[in-house]
């Protein structure tokens, strides 16, 4: 099912393997697969979260252009994942590569525990909107009324996450 184009905004994020690799083979399969990408943030360097007695994070987000309903886009990036060779053990487990639907335009959407936009616990997370930030500083929380600026300005986070060198 596909509605009018709208801006949505992922979080991509990998620590096994080629991280850097992984990332870009997302972002090509989320160009055909998603649409197209209009926005790209650097690629962030975070220490691991929830669980963290595994490998640090590489991490970006982009801002796609997609006609996929919310619970298809859930359905396409879940697929990206697996053709990546996603496999899920655990709750914030290491993984290849992790793709996050944040936001889906200005919506608010919740199906059952599989799906809630936008994201449940994104303002909490510094991995989340330090990037984001970078790519859409004036897009507004839905729910929470705050631009992602604001919502970086206020974050209580210690997690240290650093723009990756350019390799």
């Amino acid at each position: 099912m596909c509605i009018d184009n709208i801006n949505t905004y992922l979080l991509l994020g990998s620590n096994l393997g080629n991280r850097e690799q992984y990332l870009e083979n997302a972002l090509k399969l989320i160009q055909e697969t998603v649409g197209p990408i209009f926005a790209k943030s650097a690629i962030y360097e975070t220490e691991a979260w929830g669980k963290t007695d595994q490998p640090g994070f590489l991490n970006l987000a982009i801002g796609v252009t997609t006609s996929l309903t919310p619970t298809v886009l859930l359905e396409t990036v879940l697929a990206i994942e697996k053709t990546l060779g996603r496999v899920r053990h655990e709750k914030w487990g290491s993984r290849l590569i992790d793709i996050d639907i944040i936001l889906y335009g200005d919506q608010i959407v919740k199906v059952g525990d599989e799906l809630q936009i936008p994201h449940v616990e994104m303002q909490h997370r510094k991995f989340v909107l330090q990037p984001l930030a970078e790519i859409a500083p004036e897009v507004v929380h839905p729910i929470l009324q705050q631009s992602m600026v604001e919502l970086l300005k206020n974050l209580n986070d210690p997690l240290i996450v650093a723009k990756k060198a350019i390799s």
